[in-house]
This record gives structure tokens, sequence and C-alpha cells, in this order.
């Protein structure tokens, strides 16, 4: 069913690479505003992985209503498409309460699926699919990342390399449509009935990466080895092909030690920043805000102006 026309409605999307600090911000705005939160972040929303995905601290969930955290079990399937679906029935109902809601995320497909809306991609085909799988399974992504570089370099550049689901599926419609992943996205935009306001946050490169770093390190003081330990039976599972976690699943098979296994995940997390700015370079709607202390305030003087 259509969402209902709301013009006087506002949807403050803020969004940016891991570790610019967005949790803490959205929730300072949420609170100021009496508003709820949703999250596109498209790991937070498993339960049982809340160390190596940041998910909001306690304090911060029972400061301000957030929906999309820990809503699911990594046992289950869900889908950008089932996303888009589910936030926009959401927003609909939340609407009803608060003229202004707020998204949070660093999940640029996610965002694009509420803001802009999917587009109509091929039907899978089941032999394809099995082909890339089987492939996959035996010889790893790396011969499926070569030949998504050769067709579509674009998306490419910003997939993230560690999700077997997002490579595949980007390379199953490259082969079936004989065009590339990113022309078929770029179609045109739906219109939402709601007004949409996107505020990302950033840091310099070498600050970011510090951040990414100190932070990896605060997960791992967490508990995030116990967390990953915990879930290697289930290792298999999509939502586990994941930084933060394959990385242990090496440890803990022998490939390399446990400082290795850290130093990994510190690098494979900034490279996973950089491809995060990249993809939110395409988007010339995001109003941008230098992050640090002064955040908070940059961002209430930005949509003072805006609003």
């Amino acid at each position: 069913m259509p969402m209902t026309n709301k013009p006087d409605k506002t949807l403050i999307v803020i969004l940016g690479a891991t570790a610019t600090g967005k949790t803490d911000v959205s929730v300072a705005l949420a609170t100021e505003f009496g508003s709820e939160i949703l999250s596109a972040d498209s790991r937070q929303i498993y339960r049982e992985i809340p160390i190596g995905t940041a998910a909001p601290s306690p304090e911060q969930l029972q400061a301000v209503p957030h929906h999309f955290i820990a809503s699911r079990s990594i046992t289950e399937e869900y889908s950008c498409g089932r996303y888009e679906a589910d936030a926009l029935a959401l927003l609909e109902q939340l609407f009803h309460k608060h003229d202004t809601l707020f998204m949070v995320g660093g999940s640029g497909l996610y965002i694009d699926a509420v803001c802009k809306g999917m587009d109509e991609m091929p039907a899978t085909d089941p032999a394809l699919r099995e082909r890339l799988i089987r492939t996959a399974e035996t010889e790893g992504l790396f011969p499926l990342l070569r030949q998504l570089s050769e067709l579509d370099p674009e998306y490419y550049a910003s997939v993230d390399r560690s999700n077997p689901q997002r490579v595949i599926r980007a390379l199953e419609v490259c082969l079936q449509s004989g065009r590339s992943y990113s022309e078929i996205r770029s179609g045109t935009a739906k219109q939402r009935p709601f007004r949409i306001i996107k505020l990302g946050i950033r840091y310099p490169r070498e600050v970011l990466y510090e951040r990414i770093n100190r932070r990896v390190g605060l997960m791992v003081e967490a508990g995030l080895e116990q967390e990953a330990r915990g879930l290697y039976p289930l290792r298999h599972l999509n939502a586990l092909q994941t930084v933060g976690y394959q990385e242990w699943f090496g440890f803990f098979d022998g490939l390399h030690s446990r400082d290795k296994a850290i130093e990994l995940i510190q690098r494979n997390s900034r490279r996973y920043a950089k491809r995060q700015e990249t993809w939110f370079r395409r988007d010339e709607a995001i109003h941008w805000i230098e992050g640090g202390k002064q955040a908070t305030d940059h961002v209430k003087k930005l949509l003072d102006k805006i609003l």
C-alpha cells in the first residue's frame, strides 16, 4: 500500500563512514526533537553481534527509541528490498506522532533504498546463481571480484568485498543483463511523500583511520574475540561474512596469530570506511559536517538554517 502523502514531515538522515560518531550525534538530536531513530546499518539489525557492529549502548537505546537494532537473528535472510518495505511502513506509522524522524547509519545501499527506492533488477537465474556460489565456495571471492571489476569498475570501487551476497548479486545482474549493475541501479529515484535531509559526518582520512584503530581496540577489550568464538559454528552464515568476524575465524582456524587478527580487523575496517566514503561522494544532496566535539552543535546550526 502506498505511503500517505506527508509534505509537512521530515526524515533527517545522519550518515558517514564507520567510526565518525554518527550514533552520538543522532541520539543528541533525536533527544532534543523528542523523536525516534531508524538504524540504516545492515549488520546492527542482527542481535547476536552487538560488539563487532558497534551497536548503540544500552544507555543510548534507553535515551531514544531505536528501530532495526537487534531485531533479527543472523540465521534469518534479510535483504535490502525487505528493509525498504519495512522502513517505509514504519515511517508511515511513526509520522502519525512525530513531524521529524531520524535515520542513522553507514550502509549506503540501505539509505538509498529508503530515500530513492530500489531499482528493478533482473529476476534471479538459479543456474547462474548456483554457479557463482560454487565458485565462491571453492575458489573464494577473488575470481568473482576480478570479473566484477572488469564488468562494473564503478560498483567494484564501493562494494563491500567481504560480503559474498552483494558481490554475487552484482555480478549476476551484469552477466544476465549485459549492463553494469551501477547503470541499472542509477535509475530515476522514486518520489517519497516526506522531506529528506541528509547530513554527513566526516574526518580527514588520517584522523578517521586513527579513530578506527582505536575503536577496534575498544571492541577487543569489550569481548569481541569471545563474541566471535561463540559464533564460530555459524561462520558460514551471510551475516558473519563481514569485517570483525572473518579475521577471528581465521585465527581460530590457525591461519594467523591473535595479534594478526586484530591488525587485519583494523586494516579491513579502514578499507571498508574508504569504500563508504566513495559511495557517499556520489550523492550531491548530502550536507557535510566535520566530525569532532562540536559536530552536534554544527549539525543543529545547519538544521536551523535548512528547516
